[in-house]
């Protein structure tokens, strides 16, 4: 064997123990706080406050299986659309997850399904030019797979030991398996009603890895942070979000809003 071929070894040895150790490390988050039947009301905005999309977070659970699906309906027509199922026998884990985005708040038409027990990943997408495209993989997915479930994972977590990174297939046309690496910004204080309250802030980056992943800060294209803000206690929630939902696109704030009624005074005075 040559030199050169002695000196690539310690290099190949070296990523695949660091491989084996990203795999081990890839534990499901334990149920805490079980999830049952809710029916959300969401808002989607721009950084700057301004509402972009209405939407819906409903969820129900059947024993230890659970169907949450979060869809917003945009202001120009467009629509998020994700559907995921998984199950939380002592640990969460997904069965399932399908998500859909079209309209021209996306720069793509795109229709993402996984299989969580197969492995089977199916994109179905329409290119800048309108053609219909698939792309199809079967992947070995690792049991702490965070698509669809990530406010409900961080809701589960322990703040002071928290998991180094969650996994996640990005919805990208090409089926990526990357990693979201998992810190705390420490409390966010917000109000109720005039109450204070505090909720912690949960960073999450996307570390794409490999040669990619070196080089997507060069070529401006490391998506940014996402936030998660939680409340906990005994009974943790969803307070906000802020991420971006497609690969190079801006950052929108998902955030809870309360219904509002027509002519309260005049419902009022009918009583």
């Amino acid at each position: 064997m040559s030199s050169e071929g002695f000196a690539g070894r310690p290099l190949i040895v070296a990523a695949v123990v660091l491989l084996c150790g990203v795999l081990l490390r890839a534990e499901p988050v334990t149920v805490r706080y079980a999830e049952g039947v809710v029916h959300g009301f969401l808002v989607l905005r721009t950084l700057d406050g301004t509402s972009i999309a209405d939407g819906d977070l409903v969820q129900v659970a059947h024993g230890a299986r659970v169907t949450s699906r979060m869809v917003f309906h945009f202001k120009d027509g467009s629509v998020h659309d994700e559907t995921a199922v998984f199950s939380q026998e002592r640990q969460f884990r997904l069965i399932s997850d399908h998500l859909v985005q079209k309209g021209p708040a996306f720069p793509l038409t795109l229709d993402l399904s996984i299989d969580g027990a197969s492995g089977q990943i199916i994109v179905k997408y329409a290119n800048e030019r309108g053609e219909q495209k698939e792309e199809s993989e079967r992947l070995t997915l690792p049991p702490d797979l965070a698509n669809g479930l990530v406010p409900t994972l961080l809701k589960n977590v322990n703040p002071d030991a928290l998991p180094k990174s969650f996994s996640l297939i990005a919805a990208t046309p090409k089926p990526r398996l990357v990693k979201l690496a998992i810190s705390s910004a420490g409390p966010d204080r917000f109000s109720i009603g005039g109450a204070g309250r505090e909720a912690t802030d949960y960073i999450l980056k996307v570390e794409i890895g490999g040669i990619s992943g070196l080089l997507a800060p060069l070529l401006g294209k490391q998506p940014p942070d996402s936030h998660v803000w939680i409340l906990g206690g005994d009974a943790p929630a969803f307070v906000k979000s802020e991420q971006p939902f497609f690969l190079g696109g801006p950052v929108w704030r998902i955030e809870l809003v309360s219904p509002t009624w027509p002519h309260p005074v005049a419902a009022s005075a009918a009583r």
